[in-house]
């Protein structure tokens, strides 16, 4: 309702007793240097205030104070803010001292200088700022002045004949890895390697992989890791981004011969006729200083092009210490080395234990792709300490509630990659009730984890949180125009500190897009995630999703990830997410959930309309048994998409007559397909391919499984289609003399497992 103006003769009475009457007297005073009517002035402030509080992009973010209240003297701009103040009122940590504290200040703004844009500064007093940086900061811990690589020569001078590397029956003592390093680092340093110059290592998970990552730290190159399996095209394009003149390699990679195909300017050199050489032994001795450049990874980036996020041995050194204070590592543990080359944290894994006397366990791929194999090489080396991404963790829960994956050895589990449903954290619990479950999150842009959420329970609150803020970084809660909101409202995941790395290599105009001075700190830089979050109660940061995750339905902006959360805490829902279906002139929202005690789609629909607007529930909602996997393992939003069209389409459509299935094994191999990739069985026939259909790494998994383990996933990979894998089964059944069907086209098969 819109207030009444106060009497004009409010200037002689008495002096405010309160706030309330602070916030009048100064509305009074604003509206009569704008001659404009109190009402308005306070109802522009209080637009101002909500859109803060609730996380919307700031109204006219161009538009001075004066225009702000011209706004709300329209009876839109009136609507708008009245309906802004309603929803900022009801939030539960929305008292009215709080509210009528930001609206003062934000009168006080408008007093100060009406014409000046109302987005110049933001709501909070310098003492509050205060309070909200020590809040989202980790603990001030000093570093060694020294790179890691140098501690690691203190370990080796200290128990040279301790185990570093084990990789099937092969081990390394920390002599012979230094040994190895120190040969592969001469090397590198005759050839004429200058500070910072960037150096592939584009080798296999062997003993000699870090071996080469230690030389390149030791001779003061940057490290840039590349897989074997990667394309030529993408090999070929990130060597010419990053400058890169020197490769490091196994022997065999092809796709590396093409990519190097005419480069004359880069040295190729192969890694183990290097560690092998007779080159020195002895500790090169390069100066490296903190803020020298450690390593480039490259992540794909919105266009299209991959960008490679550039970090220094300070960031890298920092979060090195991170991982072992947080998980506990100690001496003599093994870490479990599971992620692929090219995803940053595969470095932690990597190198941390050799900072503390430990050992790193690197896991073959293989083994990654078959659950039961995994965790019996994890038990056999006695792994204490590893890290997989949720969705992984599900097959391993799944493993254990079937008996057959015990992990008496593991004493930490660190979770990361993707959002971390609350449903999998009771399920870890009720499994492994002695063992911390730490949510690790964080961006390659800021040398990887900024937070460890360590846990021994289920969290009180409906979702993880992301848990506190690491050693030495600080984060921030933004608006657009990084200011920092209030405790409790959405915004912008911001992150500064030595972690921040340093910009993405020769890419300046993504570099200053999210690479900003720290307004709070003018000498260092800060980092924009783009991932939106708010600061709970406990100083814990809660994720909400990516901050560009918008759409607009019915000329409503929707935040997906808002939607997204609301299904998660629909009872009996495990997972979810929501897409945009439908036309450009009709789009529509769209929910894939699973949870076999969800309800159906009318009863989840029920659910979602008393917590959101009626715009805000989805059209469509379907429960499915499994949510499909990118080749990451995080949920597929562009198959869901995909998907949605194709469902559309299909209830308003006659079937054309199912594919052929010639045999039974053909319907039964049809049938499991169905099932896990969640396709209609009459679109399957004989000759469909698994990654045609939406097949994945992890999917593979599950159909090794669900084919009660009579074939393996190397099997799969070169069985493509339901005849092929139909062939194996049949030739498994048969009698041991009887011939094995021939491998077929590899084109379709499953990609090599991401980091699991």
């Amino acid at each position: 309702m819109q207030e009444t103006a106060p009497d004009p003769a409010a200037g002689r009475q008495p002096a405010p007793a309160g706030p309330e009457d602070a916030v009048a007297a100064r509305a009074h005073a604003c509206a009569a240097a704008l001659a404009s009517d109190p009402a308005s002035v306070r109802l522009a402030a209080r637009l101002k205030v909500a859109s803060v509080l609730l996380g919307r992009a700031s109204p006219a973010p161009d538009a001075s104070w004066r225009d702000l209240v011209r706004h709300v003297g329209t009876d839109d701009g009136r609507s708008e803010a009245q309906e802004a103040w309603a929803n900022a009122s009801a939030a539960a940590d929305a008292t009215a001292e709080r509210l009528g504290g930001y609206e003062l200040r934000a009168l006080r703004l408008m007093t100060d200088d009406p014409d000046l844009p109302h987005t110049r500064h933001g709501l909070l007093t310098p003492e509050e700022t205060e309070a909200v940086v020590a809040r989202g900061a980790g603990p001030l811990r000093p570093l060694p002045g020294r790179r890691f690589h140098e501690l690691f020569e203190e370990r080796v001078r200290r128990h040279p004949d301790a185990v570093a590397v084990v990789h099937g029956t092969t081990t390394r003592t920390y002599r012979e890895l230094n040994d190895d390093a120190n040969r592969i680092a001469g090397a590198l340093l005759r050839e004429g390697l200058a500070p910072e110059d960037v150096v592939a290592v584009v080798t296999g998970r062997h003993p000699l992989w870090p071996a080469a990552v230690l030389a390149v730290f030791k001779a003061g190159g940057c490290y840039l890791p590349l897989e074997p399996e990667f394309p030529a095209s993408r090999i070929a394009r990130t060597l010419t981004r990053s400058e890169c003149r020197w490769v490091l390699s196994d022997p065999d990679v092809p796709s590396l011969d093409e990519a190097l195909h005419g480069r004359d300017t880069i040295r190729r050199m192969t890694v183990g006729d290097l560690a092998r050489g007779d080159g020195p032994t002895r500790d090169p001795g390069v100066a490296v200083a903190g803020d020298q450049l450690a390593y480039v990874y490259f992540t794909s980036g919105s266009t299209g092009e991959p960008k490679g996020a550039m970090c220094e041995h300070d960031g890298f050194l920092n979060h090195l210490y991170a991982k072992i204070e947080d998980l506990g590592v100690q001496e003599g543990d093994t870490v479990g080395q599971t992620a692929p080359q090219c995803f940053d944290i595969s470095l932690w894994q990597l190198v941390s234990p050799f900072l503390v006397g430990g050992r790193v366990l690197l896991v073959e791929q293989e083994a990654v792709l078959d659950v039961a194999r995994f965790t019996d090489l994890v038990n056999r080396h006695r792994v204490q300490v590893l890290q997989l991404v949720p969705t992984y963790l599900e097959l391993v829960l799944a493993e254990a509630a079937r008996g057959r994956a015990a992990l008496p050895h593991l004493r930490v589990m660190a979770v990361t990659g993707e959002a971390l449903k609350k449903e999998l954290v009771r399920r870890w619990f009720e499994q492994f009730p002695g063992v911390p479950l730490v949510n690790c999150y964080g961006l390659t842009e800021v040398s990887d984890d900024s937070h460890h959420g360590v846990m021994r329970t289920v969290p009180d609150h409906r979702s993880v949180p992301l848990g506190d803020t690491i050693r030495n970084c600080r984060v921030y809660v933004m608006d657009e125009q990084l200011h920092l909101v209030p405790d409790g409202a959405p915004g912008e995941i911001v992150i500064a500190g030595v972690c921040v790395g340093r910009g993405y290599v020769n890419d300046p105009d993504r570099t200053t897009a999210v690479y900003r001075q720290d307004p709070l700190r003018p000498a260092e830089r800060l980092y924009r995630s783009g991932d939106f979050g708010r600061r709970l109660p406990s100083g814990e940061l809660e994720y909400l999703g990516r901050r560009d995750a918008q759409v607009k339905i019915s000329g409503f902006r929707i935040e997906i990830g808002e939607i997204e959360d609301r299904l998660l805490q629909v009872p009996g829902v495990r997972d979810g997410a929501v897409v945009v279906a439908g036309s450009d002139d009709a789009p529509q929202l769209v929910a894939y959930y699973t949870g076999e005690d969800a309800p159906d789609g009318a009863g989840t629909a029920h659910a979602l309309g008393t917590a959101l607007p009626h715009y805000m529930v989805p059209h469509r909602l379907h429960r499915v048994r499994e949510l499909p996997l990118s080749g990451n393992g995080k949920i597929d939003k562009k198959a869901l998409t995909a998907r949605a069209r194709d469902n559309a389409h299909a209830r308003g459509s006659a079937g054309t007559g199912a594919p052929r299935l010639d045999t039974p094994a053909e319907r039964r191999v049809a049938a499991v397909w169905a099932r896990l990739l969640h396709v209609p069985e009459d679109r399957i026939g004989r000759d469909s391919r698994f990654t045609d259909l939406g097949g994945t790494s992890l999917t593979a998994i599950r159909l090794a499984i669900e084919l009660d383990r009579r074939v393996t996933v190397a099997e799969l990979r070169d069985t493509p289609t339901v005849a092929e894998v139909a062939a194996l089964l049949d030739g498994k059944s048969a009698p041991a003399t009887a011939p094995a069907p021939p491998p077929t086209s590899r084109a379709s098969r499953p990609r090599s497992a991401s980091n699991p």
